[in-house]
Formats: C-alpha cells, structure tokens, sequence
C-alpha cells in the first residue's frame, strides 16, 4: 500500500516511515524508499559535513516535479530527541525574530528528514557551538554558476583560475559538483578577514582579468557564454547545497566532491553527471574526497 506507515528502528531511535513506494524522480522510477536507503549509506561522509551547521531543506512532498518549498525552522513534529537551535534571522521573509533550525548530526535526523522528501541539504558556511551560539565562518565556499550555453565545462576552467589565486594566499580548495549546472570550490577559512569581502576581490580580480569567460556580478543581461563567481555564498545568512546531497533533478544526481584531475580534463558537462549509484561506488573507491586534511 502506497501510504503504508512503517515503524522502525534507526541506531535506537523509533521512526515512522510512510509512502516509501512514492515516486519522487518520476523519469527514472525513483522513489522514496530508494532516497532513504541513498541518505543512510552516504551518512558516514556526509554527517560530518553538517555537523553543527543550521539545516534548510528544500522539500518535493509530490516529486521533483511537483511543487516544492524550502523549510528553516524545524517542523512541529519534529522529533524530541532530534538537535535544534534557535537562532536570530534579522530580515526575515516571513518577519520572524529567531528561527529553530534542527542540526543534522546522526543517522536518525537524516533518516527523519529524507522520510519528509527533503531531497536537498542546504546548510551554511559557519557552525554553532555545543551551546548553540553561532561561531565565525570556518569555510570559504564559491558557487560557479555557468550563464547558457556555458556548462560545468568553462566552470572547470574558471575553478582552475581559482584553485591558482587560493594556492597562492596558502589556502587549499576542494572542489565539487553542484549537482545541478554548475560547480563550488570550498577552503577551510582561518579567518584572516570577513570572507565575503575576500571572495569578492577575487572574484573581481579574475572578472577583470578574463572579462570574456568570468563575471563577478549577477546580471543577468551579461552572463550568456560567461561563468559566474558568486561570493555571495559567503553572507551568513545563506547557505550553499552540501557535499553529497541530492538535487531535485530529472534524475537523482548528487552533488559530489571531485578530483582536481576530474576539473582539469572535463571536456564534457556528462562527465560530472553523478547519480546516487555513482558516488556511493565513488565513496567506496575513493572515501570523501571532501574530508579535512
């Protein structure tokens, strides 16, 4: 029965699962069941990337080509046992003064919440501390977004040019799939300055170097052909897809950490297309390739 309740039993804690037989990527058959089970095998390397991280989601109770909302405060009936914080939103959408986010750090909570059709992990560049107060950036990230008909292909060309000025200021990026058009290029933040003001100088630094392939602003009428650097990613307040989340594509592509010989012979947007299959074959090959040296 396709609304079928399930109980079960994840590392001790008591779920119900329901509409496990429910479609959610209906071009490949994909279905609820199938995102779970996804979510539990990735656990091991994807929990430490949201360890102590806000969660956003962004949920397809009906698919991925269904309607779809992004979700901030945990839900009512979010479980006692599952982590939360309240934390300030100044500016808030939806005039709120604080929100509770849950922070997704077992197995459980991410059981719980691929059982909601919360396909997509977004979570921010920075942590709480153990008593929930927000601490300062630890992570750099920058969001290739490839303007048609660019592709991941000039991203990977773009996120050579960064790996080049990065190296060179003594920092180590890491990059990976969106999971969708584009690409990100992480490092670990020391802190040397606000980071959104540094990832906004060398983004203008190399738009204006190779103001034929890079843009450092967002307007839209210029990004045709052009591969845009969105610092923007920094700002607290938002939050960028984690490592080894799904995207609610078509099919259930995921965002995947690569290898830099990956980025340097692309040719082919396809060739960092990965499915959920693909980077749990990955993970057993490779390990997380994201994880703190």
């Amino acid at each position: 029965m396709g609304g079928a309740k399930v109980p079960v039993k994840v590392d001790g804690r008591e779920l119900t699962l329901s509409n496990l037989d429910k479609v959610l990527y209906p071009e490949v058959g994909f279905a609820k069941a199938e995102i779970i089970d996804y979510y539990s095998r990735v656990a091991p390397v994807l929990l430490p990337h949201l360890q102590g991280r806000p969660l956003t989601v962004k949920r397809y109770p009906n698919g991925v080509e269904g309607a779809s909302f992004f979700e901030k405060n945990a839900p009512e009936h979010t479980p006692g046992w599952v982590r939360r914080v309240r934390l300030p939103v100044p500016g808030s959408t939806k005039n709120r003064e604080t929100i509770d986010f849950a922070i997704v750090e077992d197995l459980p909570t991410l059981v719980y919440y691929a059982n909601l059709a919360a396909l997509e992990l977004h979570v921010p560049q920075w942590r709480v501390s153990p008593d929930g107060e927000a601490l300062p950036p630890d992570t750099l990230v920058f969001d290739l977004d490839p303007g048609e008909p660019a592709t991941i292909v000039e991203c990977c060309r773009v996120a050579l040019m960064l790996r080049e000025v990065l190296e060179a200021d003594g920092l180590t990026p890491r990059p990976k799939s969106s999971g969708s058009k584009g690409m990100q290029l992480y490092a670990d933040w020391d802190g040397r300055e606000e980071p959104s003001a540094y990832a906004k100088r060398l983004a203008q630094g190399l738009a204006k170097e190779h103001p034929e392939q890079v843009l450092s602003v967002m307007t839209r009428k210029l990004r045709p052909g052009k591969v845009f650097i969105d610092w923007s990613q920094n700002n607290p307040a938002k939050t960028t897809v984690a490592p080894y989340s799904l995207r609610a594509r078509a099919r259930p592509t995921v965002s995947t950490p690569l290898l830099w010989k990956e980025v340097e012979s692309c040719e082919h947007p396809d060739e960092l297309v990965f499915t959920t299959s693909d980077v749990l074959a990955r993970v057993e090959k490779q390990g997380d390739l994201f994880s703190r040296a």
